[in-house]
């Protein structure tokens, strides 16, 4: 199945039916009176958080979406019936933009959530309504209400508690394979991931889900190689994982490479904790593990972790420092809602 992360599609809500004029027409009762019924409501176009959905492919081939007209009412004071809504299913970690792809309207994070997008029209009243003492039969009714109709833009941000970054062939898809059951695919040539990946990781009775993403060349913010896309899909992580493929020759060059690509992507990427490790270990010899190591402590001013997706060496000891940084994010998040709902409650 083809990853589709982001989609523009057109909605409309349905109309609401018109009122009726009509009046009571019966042998033996002399007045009968308007007995015109109102209209029903137009359908609306909701979107909702589905689980088990991992891409906006669904919309790929249909990108127009129109909710039912409500019926229209009838005498005997029968009322239309409402049209039906549109539900839109979508994974987890959605976001909904305007058509400028920049105003947010809703962020879907969690299974089950629903939100109106363009809420149907309402039905129009049938001249039963509009009987008073002063206007006993009156000739009138209203239309139902004009649905609405615009443009919004569908963008997918993986839900990921880690992401893994660094230039192509830098050993992500190994590592990945590595630690969860994902199954990515792994080649010896750049860019063998095109769309991200997760997987599950679980360390010392602890889980959680970490992210692929295509690899990052010099460039990428100005659309080299796949471009900085998929760098949306770390925006929600709590930590990142700097793989740096300690083969290559220059590896501070490999850092500065994926670091300036990140800063210049920004959303507050630059700010997530980082752990940097020196990957492909067990090609080394000592004396390159050194050298290079000290070379990339010293371009990045803080520590390396050699690390080896294939031997397993280091694998371990990093996946519990990502694990100590995860709970403690979620400690931190825990704390924060524990305190709004304070500040909400009234006694």
């Amino acid at each position: 199945m083809k990853f589709l992360d982001q989609a523009k599609i057109h909605i409309r809500s349905g109309n609401g039916g018109a009122g009726a004029v009509s009046f009571r027409r019966e042998k033996f009762i002399e007045y009968g009176g308007p007995d015109g019924g109102d209209g029903g409501r137009g359908g609306s176009v909701v979107i909702e958080c589905a689980d088990g959905l991992n891409t906006l492919i669904d919309f790929r081939f249909q990108q127009h979406f129109k909710a039912k007209t409500g019926m229209h009412g009838m005498g005997k004071n029968r009322a239309g019936a409402n049209g039906a809504d549109v539900v839109l299913k979508v994974p987890a970690g959605t976001q909904v933009f305007e058509e400028d792809g920049e105003t947010l309207i809703a962020d879907m994070t969690e299974p089950g959530q629903r939100i109106v997008l363009a809420k149907g029209g309402n039905g129009g009243f049938g001249n039963a309504y509009f009987k008073s003492s002063t206007n006993q039969s009156p000739r009138r009714a209203n239309p139902g209400q004009e649905g609405i109709e615009k443009i919004v833009v569908l963008r997918l941000k993986l839900i990921a508690d880690a992401g893994l970054v660094g230039l192509p062939n830098a050993g992500k898809s190994t590592f990945l394979a590595a630690v969860s059951a994902a199954k990515p695919k792994i080649a010896d040539y750049p860019f063998t991931t095109l769309d991200p990946g997760l997987g599950v990781v679980t360390v010392d009775t602890r889980s959680f889900v970490l992210a692929d993403i295509p690899g990052l060349i010099e460039g990428a913010h100005e659309g080299a190689g796949l471009g900085d896309r998929f760098l949306g899909h770390l925006e929600r992580c709590s930590i990142l994982i700097h793989l740096v493929d300690g083969t290559q020759e220059d590896v501070a060059d490999a850092y500065a490479v994926i670091r300036g690509e990140i800063e210049a992507y920004g959303a507050g990427l630059e700010d997530k904790p980082e752990i940097l490790c020196l990957n492909k270990a067990d090609a080394l010899t000592e004396e390159e593990r050194e050298a290079k190591k000290l070379a990339l402590e010293e371009a990045s001013g803080g520590k390396v972790h050699l690390l080896s997706g294939v031997s397993g060496e280091g694998v371990t000891a990093v996946l519990r420092l990502v694990a100590d940084e995860i709970a403690k994010n979620r400690a931190a998040e825990r704390a924060e809602e524990n305190q709004t709902e304070e500040e909400g409650w009234q006694p």
